[in-house]
């Protein structure tokens, strides 16, 4: 009797709350005039460097890690409604990035970075530290391999069968199926994004962050022999 062969695949994922977060902020500052957009840029970046800077270390953070641009200028020439081109915009810009180990710092620092003319808060990106990473990495591996064992199984029994032989695993599509594309290897899935509300404590009202978990998934392919 020829050998009965089973090809499924595997899929498991877990959610982790967020011990990361990167936040991006920038200064853009315009005006007619060249050397005053640069100073009035130079002055905001200054000031918020300094807010970066007064949190920085690398072990106990809060802000872990950081990087900033150059100033940069540039100038364009608008035109109004009647078609007529006006005269030049001077715009000058930095852009920031910190990571943050703790959230409550984010939270006051975003309200700083916020209050000094000329800068914006951009978006936060959440993560996980590279141990949580690599630990959630293996167990969701683990237990994609222990699902496929457990599909396979089930269609054995369903046609009589009792015992499934491993024969191959793979990342999907490795297994000559172009239909099952995609990468096996685990990565994490940023949350969607945090919740920003401000909250009346002593009458002040202060911004929350609440971030939302983040997923680690992993698929695999697999092929088993059933008799």
């Amino acid at each position: 009797m020829a050998d009965t062969i089973i090809t499924v695949q595997g899929e498991y994922s877990s959610w982790y709350p967020a011990e990361r977060a990167t936040v991006s902020a920038g200064v853009h500052v315009d005006g007619p005039h060249r050397d005053a957009v640069f100073q009035r840029a130079v002055e905001a970046s200054d000031a918020l460097r300094t807010l970066i800077a007064g949190l920085y270390d690398t072990e106990t953070g809060p802000i872990t890690w950081w990087s900033s641009e150059s100033v940069r200028v540039w100038s364009e020439r608008p035109w109004n409604n009647a078609g007529k081109q006006l005269a030049p915009v001077f715009h000058s810009a930095v852009d920031f990035t910190a990571k943050f180990k703790d959230f409550d710092e984010l939270a006051r620092w975003v309200e700083s970075a916020a209050a000094v003319e000329g800068v914006t808060v951009g978006g936060i990106g959440w993560d996980l530290t590279d141990a949580t990473r690599t630990s959630a990495t293996v167990d969701v591996r683990s237990r994609a391999v222990k699902d496929a064992v457990a599909k396979a199984t089930v269609f054995a029994k369903s046609i009589g069968l009792g015992t499934v032989t491993a024969i191959a695993l793979a990342d999907p599509g490795m297994l000559g199926d172009p239909s099952s594309g995609g990468g096996g290897s685990a990565s994490p899935v940023f949350a969607r994004g945090a919740m920003m509300k401000s909250e009346a404590y002593d009458s002040a009202p202060t911004l929350a962050l609440k971030p939302e978990e983040i997923a680690v998934a992993s698929v695999v392919d697999a092929r088993f022999i059933a008799s």
